[in-house]
């Protein structure tokens, strides 16, 4: 696509856009002036959608008017609601119905996946990580590793790029998993940096894991929603994410669960057990003796948080009715390019200002995160005083997250302009 700095650029792209209506199913927020800010944020919550008043207040109003009944009764009965957004959910990252489940929030999904996908031996032990992955993700397997009687700083080996680079090479991943071997237990990456917003090679680890024997899994927070996956074609053995992000699903929303379906039969892989992932057919005769679901669904434990879930559905129908995801990428595409593009044409020196997000669409997501050498705090008070909310990262990093669904190409350009007249006046 061909960029050009100008307003009317930006207007003739959102006057094309198939899916600029959709920026109206969404609660823009005011800036400093009143008017709708430039959100570039979702890469750490998405807006509210319009529709997840109207879905929760459909649960109070099942709640206010059959109370316990409503776990079987009305349209959209508690006990079965986490069913009704298998398909849905399982379109956003590339899998059966079978191998999905919605339930929990990130961290708790993934402590549980890793007591199944993370049993050490006094041979094979080893845990293979990106360095700088988010910290959850890092005290969470800590804490697995000393669950064994482990020492963290010898099973937990985090891999960083080479020198003077930013981003891991996917030849020097699949290189120490192959250098790790028969050690290694476990693999577990972001789909998606979120510091650096690289989009790693499920498939290539994936391939690279297996071939030495371990598991391999992902943190898909930043991916999900935001870039294409295919965690069942991958063969991926698990993965979890959260859905408040570019799912849009509310602080603290719920998580979603992947398990390939190699594991859905295997009622004796090692879980943590609850009752609502126990057989539904025989749930209610509360008999002791656990016995799983088929599935991912056998990994839930308690009953499903229904309010949560109402928003995420409300969420889902709109991913569904854009086309989905591989629909929301092409234009996600385009706007991080515009936005690249604009920072480009000012012409910074690196010594004030880089972009740290692979220039390669295909190994970025929606977010450019930008090294700020200089003033770097100021720069982002900046932005946020003229209505462009974006997110900083200590100690000098602002990321900005160009969403399909409801940013714009005139909000790109707003950020242009603001950068522009920011180092103009230095």
């Amino acid at each position: 696509m061909t960029y050009d700095a100008s307003p009317a650029f930006a207007a003739a792209q959102d006057a094309a856009d198939p899916l600029a209506t959709f920026r109206q199913e969404f609660h823009i927020p005011p800036g400093p002036d009143g008017q709708p800010t430039a959100y570039f944020c979702g890469n750490s919550l998405g807006l509210l959608p319009r529709a997840a008043r109207a879905a929760v207040e459909a649960e109070f109003k099942s709640w206010e008017t059959q109370a316990v009944e409503g776990h079987f009764h009305g349209e959209s009965p508690w006990m079965f609601y986490q069913d009704a957004l298998a398909e849905s959910a399982a379109r956003v990252v590339g899998a059966l119905p079978l191998e999905v489940v919605i339930m929990n929030t990130l961290t708790v999904n993934l402590h549980l996946l890793l007591v199944s996908f993370y049993q050490p031996t006094a041979t094979r032990y080893k845990v293979l990580m990106e360095g700088g992955a988010f910290p959850s993700d890092q005290y969470a397997l800590e804490s697995q590793a000393r669950l064994h009687g482990l020492d963290p700083t010898d099973a937990i080996v985090e891999l960083t790029p080479r020198p003077g680079e930013h981003t891991l090479r996917t030849e020097d991943i699949e290189a120490k998993i192959a250098e790790l071997g028969d050690s290694l237990a476990t693999v577990i990456f972001g789909g998606i940096n979120y510091y650096t917003g690289q989009v790693f090679d499920m498939a290539a680890i994936t391939r690279a894991g297996h071939a030495v024997g371990a598991k391999v899994g992902f943190d898909l927070a930043h991916a999900a929603g935001n870039v294409v996956l295919s965690l069942h074609d991958w063969d991926v053995d698990f993965a979890c994410w959260c859905t408040y992000k570019y799912l849009n699903s509310g602080p603290g929303g719920t998580s979603g669960v992947f398990i390939h379906e190699r594991f859905a039969h295997q009622p004796d892989l090692l879980r943590l057990a609850g009752w609502w992932g126990h057989d539904p057919q025989e749930r209610f005769q509360m008999k002791p003796g656990f016995r799983p679901s088929p599935g991912a669904s056998g990994w839930q434990l308690s009953c499903g948080q229904v309010l949560p879930m109402a928003v995420h559905r409300a969420n889902l129908e709109l991913f569904d009715q854009a086309g989905g995801v591989a629909t929301l990428r092409i234009k996600s595409e385009k706007l991080t390019g515009y936005l690249e593009y604009l920072i480009n044409q000012l012409q910074l020196p690196k010594t004030k200002l880089e972009i740290i997000t692979p220039t390669d669409p295909a190994q970025r997501g929606g977010q450019l995160s930008l090294l700020v050498h200089e003033r770097g705090r100021e720069l982002f008070d900046y932005l946020a005083a003229r209505g462009i909310i974006a997110d900083w990262r200590e100690p000098n990093v602002i990321r900005l997250a160009p969403v399909p669904l409801y940013n714009s190409f005139e909000d790109v350009h707003r950020v242009g302009a603001a950068l522009l007249q920011f180092y103009g006046e230095q």
